[in-house]
């Protein structure tokens, strides 16, 4: 088993890493948590493939376990759901000493997280991720949020887990689309990270491969975000570097309304803000074909009709990460050497409009 320890001022919590973990959930928890009610929360995809098996591992281990399905479906990180989440916890007379797991992917993570932080003022919380996306990413580094209206996590709150425990094996029941969507994270991670890590990308080169080394990928990718969200928890500092690729990912994401997964915006973003620095000779030359190919290789998209509109520098401009009149804007000078340039928000547009497509 891999175990990545995510050590910050208020709290520590360790990544397990290992294919077949599920079976093993109520000793895991039972490590972590005396015997206390569980709200076990998926949404209606995971539910039927993997949440009576863990209610079972975790009754056995003395756990009282509470099932609770939501419509899949980033439409579900709402107020409205969170709400009806709660209600139910509510009725099963759920207390401060009571606790939530979150078994499935990002929106899952995001809402049953919120769900946890807000509950009774914040009750104890476990991540077990079974996107490829959530394994690498977002189960790690306390981020819990909904969306409202058509604004992507605004309203949220930095709340960590006691624990994530990560299953390889559930990428089996993805999607291709949903395990090469994840990638698109992993590429980003390696190129800020460069190294072992960036060679190791180098020989991904078709989706089989992201399945091989799936277990390798997510404990590099969480050893790397671990690092960055213990030195700055709370985005205020260095923390920054993960939004790499997500400025413009997240407009194109908005505007395609649904058509475009978050990994495959991320993908996009991360070649158009290259593409910009590059021909600003900010970068070294040649790396933005480096990262199209690496995205490239296992069917991600790199390019968007959405980058040509005029919505996508408004959506930017207005990014809920602008501060004092600044986006900070993340870049690579090469591979494994990240930076952040200060663009002026009424300046953005004609920075940007150096060219955010081919």
């Amino acid at each position: 088993m891999t175990t990545v320890t995510v050590s910050l001022p208020d709290k520590q919590y360790d990544v397990l890493i290992e294919r077949g973990l599920l079976d093993q959930t109520g000793q895991l928890v039972a490590k972590q948590w005396s015997p206390r009610k569980i709200a076990l929360v998926s949404d209606d995809n995971v539910a039927p493939l993997y949440q009576a098996q863990v209610k079972d591992v975790l009754t056995a281990a003395g756990f009282e376990v509470h099932c609770y399905v939501f419509a899949a479906g980033e439409a579900s990180k709402s107020l409205t759901v969170l709400a009806n989440l709660a209600r139910q916890m509510a009725a099963d007379a759920f207390n401060r000493d009571d606790g939530v797991i979150a078994l499935g992917g990002g929106v899952t993570g995001d809402l049953a997280g919120l769900l946890a932080a807000t509950y009774m003022r914040g009750i104890a919380f476990i991540q077990m991720p079974t996107s490829l996306l959530a394994q690498v990413d977002s189960s790690v580094g306390g981020k819990t949020a909904v969306d409202l209206d058509s604004i992507k996590n605004i309203i949220g709150a930095f709340y960590e887990p006691d624990l994530v425990i990560i299953d390889p094996n559930t990428l089996q029941t993805l999607t291709q689309r949903d395990l090469v969507e994840g990638y698109g994270e992993i590429v980003k991670t390696a190129a800020l990270e460069g190294g072992e890590f960036w060679q190791l990308i180098e020989t991904i080169n078709a989706p089989a491969d992201i399945m091989t080394h799936a277990p390798e990928l997510s404990a590099r990718s969480i050893h790397y975000k671990a690092s960055v969200v213990m030195a700055d928890e709370t985005e205020s500092g260095s923390r920054q570097l993960l939004n790499f690729g997500h400025t413009i990912g997240h407009a194109v994401e908005a505007l395609a309304d649904g058509a475009l997964r978050h990994g495959e915006a991320v993908s996009i973003g991360t070649v158009a803000i290259m593409t910009v620095f590059e021909n600003a000779d900010l970068a070294e030359k040649g790396i933005t074909a480096q990262l199209r190919d690496r995205f490239s290789a296992v069917g991600l998209p790199v390019t968007d009709p959405l980058l040509t509109s005029p919505k996508v520098l408004t959506k930017v401009k207005n990014d809920k990460k602008n501060r004092h009149g600044h986006l900070n804007l993340v870049y690579l000078t090469a591979i494994g050497k990240p930076a952040i340039k200060s663009v002026p928000s009424d300046d953005i547009a004609s920075f940007l409009q150096l060219t955010t497509h081919d």
